[in-house]
């Protein structure tokens, strides 16, 4: 870990000793904060809003830097702190807040959530004031960069709707720029759709009018912010994230009881994107994990119900083609009629500089990212995320509170965004899978491409909750989620066509059915799985490839055939597998259907069209297919064997993936951890979305928790690289080692077990007055 300043004293917030007393203003009655060894708060209140009060105020004592650059970042607020290099990420930050109603706004999630996110907010607010009134307390960041945390408003938490994950504007840009010169063998060859689909161009969409850099602002405004120095730098491309989750009937576990697991795959971070705590109060006792910066948990359990999601693929994005009037740009062409504009004006503070006037465009649709006036065109966004409701994960504040799973289901019906498979157990034996999402009703096209802003493709409206399937208490025992395109056969609805491969969740189903003796230790063990069907599928066609005169094709097949497609650390198999597939043959089949400059801004190359290609080669390059299969597939093993052997030396059976593959959890500023080797693959259960060429992982679990349904504190979970945010706590990086052998510490949840694993303990107090 890479410190970011000289180490300083201890905080004066935090006093000396294991048992302390905080002044909080806002707090009714005293919350007991207990810490315990693994950097997890156990918050025990008297009453709710004090609890939620006493998140938000730890929150910000661990992960005040975070919390604040996730503010700046979200409303556009950047310059204030950074100066005039922000600008124009500020900017593209605004376009993308929700601006709509506030009524309605916090009126669409469950009761009580205003309140509870008033208290959050206030609870934050109280320790910014403390520490912008002790400035020596500052984390390290704030001082290194020159700023103070500001107070946070409780709109603030809503309003921010550009840290969640959504679908699926990038892949509308890539088909359209695709068919324009490839048609659709191009289309094709980006993604498998499910159902099998070929995408309908809208009337009056012309893809080669979509410019490859139409949503360029977009992904200006939905990045994270990371420096070098204070010089902002982009990342590229938007990186594929899921998750896997699983619960087990007891007919299936040693005990009899209900287990569930949980691994949400996500960009790797330091701090953690998930924060773990323990909100104790009458009425609620819920332990696990959610997002720094929204009150409550998104995955845990409240000691009746456990839950965990993962990433449910609907589309709610539409990227909008507009046609602007030849003598007036500000105009455009709706339902016959030339519509104006609008435009809001915003003054960004700038630190060091004059304030700077930016202008924000919208359309009755959302905003507008682009205007060709040389063309004639500007290009809009239509999200489901813009509606009120949609702020992402909070809707799991109420849905944590549920007891049983009609409750639980009926909860998730007012789920908006991000699009989520809600897995659930609880300890009278019920287990099921619900899906959360704001639909929208596409009654004229299919949502793959961009579409013509002029009236003829509005949604109808959205599809309710209800309409979406679920499933409760099957007879296999099993509920399993990995991303996979889960409607069921014949089901009405076409919520989206691009799901992530079904690969993971085979794996997962597959150990899960081979058992009715499962325990969490080896439900910890599966969430580690390295085998990867994919691999073996590839392998078993080089059996049939000739090596032809080059020595280094046939040295990569004959280790390869080798290969029992397992991604683990120390496989040389994998070690050539990988970078072949992800840097060699992967890009080679984009090139021989897409045009270079779109399959640059591909993420990935698709195995599964990948394999089909390898598999039937006709279908996919013509008449002697076969011959242009084999041709791709040598020249592409011979430079994937020369790139590994460079990196790693003559010996094949040297060679470890570990060695090339890792994990680096980024800092902003540089207090990074690791790297960490690792095992795994984009397709493997243990899935690691990884940068070709360098093979760093970029995401994957850093989260896991299985769950003992009933026996709670059996429960374990990992959350790397720590708990904390301040690089200068132990807490910041202590959980990074376990995290890379594949272990897990307890999750501890009774009070007793609690109390034995203590490693710190706070009175928070209500302040006799004033602020801080």
């Amino acid at each position: 870990m890479l410190a970011l300043t000289p180490a300083v004293p201890v905080r004066a917030e935090q006093g000396a000793g294991d048992a302390r007393t905080l002044q909080v203003p806002g707090l009714r009655e005293p919350v007991r904060l207990v810490t315990d060894r693994w950097g997890v708060p156990h918050l025990y209140a008297r009453n709710t809003d004090d609890v939620f009060l006493a998140q938000g105020y730890n929150a910000a004592r661990d992960r005040l830097f975070q919390l604040d650059l996730w503010r700046r970042r979200g409303l556009g607020l950047l310059s204030a702190a950074f100066g005039p290099a922000y600008v124009e990420k500020d900017r593209a930050a605004r376009l993308l807040l929700y601006r709509g109603d506030m009524k309605k706004e916090w009126a669409a999630y469950g009761a009580g959530t205003q309140r509870a996110v008033t208290a959050f907010v206030n609870g934050i607010n109280a320790y910014v004031d403390w520490v912008n009134a002790h400035p020596d307390a500052l984390p390290p960041e704030f001082r290194r960069l020159g700023h103070r945390p500001e107070r946070w408003r409780p709109e603030d938490v809503v309003r921010i709707r550009s840290h969640g994950l959504a679908l699926n504007a990038y892949p509308e840009m890539l088909r359209a720029a695709a068919m324009c010169k490839g048609g659709q063998s191009a289309a094709r060859a980006l993604v498998r759709l499910e159902p099998a689909h070929e995408p309908q161009v809208p009337d009056g969409l012309d893809p080669c009018d979509v410019p490859l850099d139409v949503l360029d602002t977009y992904l200006l405004g939905i990045t994270p912010v990371t420096f070098d120095g204070v010089t902002l730098r982009q990342a590229p491309l938007p990186s594929t994230e899921g998750s896997n989750a699983w619960a087990l009937a007891p007919s299936r576990t040693a005990t009899g009881r209900p287990i569930l697991a949980g691994d949400p795959h996500r960009s790797f971070t330091a701090p953690a994107l998930r924060y773990v705590a323990h909100l104790s109060a009458p009425g609620l006792d819920v332990i696990g994990a959610g997002e720094p910066a929204l009150p409550g948990v998104s995955m845990g359990h409240n000691g009746r119900a456990a839950f965990a999601l993962t990433v449910f693929a609907a589309d709610q994005e539409d990227i909008q083609v507009y046609r602007l009037h030849p003598d007036d740009p500000g105009r455009y062409r709706y339902k016959g009629r030339w519509v104006r504009f609008t435009t809001v004006r915003e003054e960004v503070p700038v630190a060091g500089s004059q304030p700077r006037q930016v202008e924000l465009t919208f359309s009755r649709h959302g905003p507008v990212l682009k205007v060709d006036a040389a063309r004639g065109l500007a290009f809009g966004l239509r999200t489901a995320w813009s509606e009120p409701g949609t702020a992402p994960y909070l809707a799991g504040l109420d849905a944590m509170t549920a007891r049983s799973w009609p409750e639980f289901a009926a909860k998730v019906r007012r789920w908006g965004a991000p699009p989520e498979n809600l897995i659930y157990a609880d300890t009278s034996g019920a287990i099921g899978w619900v899906p959360g999402a704001l639909v929208p009703r596409r009654t004229r096209h299919d949502g793959l491409l961009p579409v013509p802003g002029d009236g003829r493709y509005e949604w109808d409206g959205f599809h309710d909750g209800s309409e979406l399937p679920r499933v409760s208490n099957p007879k296999s025992g099993i509920v399993a989620s990995a991303n996979e395109f889960s409607m069921p056969p014949g089901h009405p609805l076409r919520v989206g066509y691009e799901w992530e491969p079904a690969v993971r969740k085979e794996r997962i189903v597959d150990v899960l059915s081979g058992s009715t003796e499962h325990t969490t230790s080896a439900m910890a063990r599966l969430q580690r799985d390295h085998a990867d069907e994919y691999a073996r599928r590839i392998v078993a066609i080089l059996r049939d490839i000739p090596a032809g005169d080059d020595p280094d094709t046939a040295a990569a097949l004959e280790l390869l055939r080798g290969y029992d497609g397992t991604a683990d650390t120390g496989s040389p198999g994998a070690a050539l597998y990988e970078p072949w597939l992800s840097g060699h043959l992967g890009p080679a089949f984009l090139a021989a259907f897409v045009d270079p400059a779109v399959a640059v801004r591909v993420p990935r190359a698709d195995v599964r069209q990948i394999i089909d290609a390898l598999e039937r080669p006709e279908r996919w390059f013509g008449p002697g297919g076969a011959a242009a299969r084999d041709r791709l597939v040598q020249r592409t093993l011979s430079t994937a064997y020369a790139e590994v052997r460079g990196r790693l030396g003559a010996d094949p059976a040297a060679w470890r993936w570990g060695d090339l593959h890792h994990v680096l959890f980024p800092h902003p500023l540089g207090a990074h951890v690791g790297p960490i080797s690792r095992g795994g693959s984009p397709t493997t259960v243990d899935a690691s979305t990884y940068t070709p060429g360098t093979y760093q992982s970029a995401s994957g679990a850093a989260y896991r928790m299985v769950l003992d349904v009933g026996a709670w504190d059996n429960s374990t979970f990992v959350s790397a690289p720590g708990q904390s945010g301040d690089p200068e706590s132990p807490h910041y990086d202590d959980l990074a080692a376990a995290w890379g052998s594949g272990t897990q510490v307890p999750l501890l949840y009774s009070r007793s077990a609690v109390a034995k694993n203590t490693e710190s303990v706070i009175t928070l107090v209500p302040a006799a007055s004033g602020r801080g």
